[in-house]
C-alpha cells in the first residue's frame, strides 16, 4: 500500500492511499500566522510531521515501546 501527501483545494495537507480518493487517513492544517512564518517550507515541515507519526505508529503496531517526552519537553498551549 502506497501513501501520498497532497495539497487540498483549501491549503491543507493530507496523508492519503495513493490509490483512492476516499478521504485522508490524516489533514493538517497550518494557521495563518504559520503559513506567513513557514512560506514554501509548510509542505516540508507536513511532510516531517507525517513521517514521525507514521513512525511512532508503526512502532505501536509493532510492540516496540516509544521514547516518550518528560513534561519538561513538551510545550501544551
Amino acid at each position: 500500500m502506497y501513501w501520498e501527501i497532497i495539497e487540498l483545494a483549501n491549503g491543507e495537507v493530507a496523508l492519503r492511499r495513493a490509490d483512492s480518493n476516499d478521504d485522508p487517513l490524516l489533514v493538517i492544517r497550518f494557521s495563518d500566522e504559520a503559513k506567513e512564518r513557514l512560506k514554501e517550507q509548510r509542505l516540508d515541515v507536513a511532510r516531517a510531521m507525517i513521517s514521525a507519526g507514521v513512525q511512532v505508529a508503526t512502532e505501536i503496531e509493532s510492540g516496540e515501546e516509544t521514547e516518550e517526552m518528560d513534561d519538561d519537553e513538551m510545550i501544551v498551549h
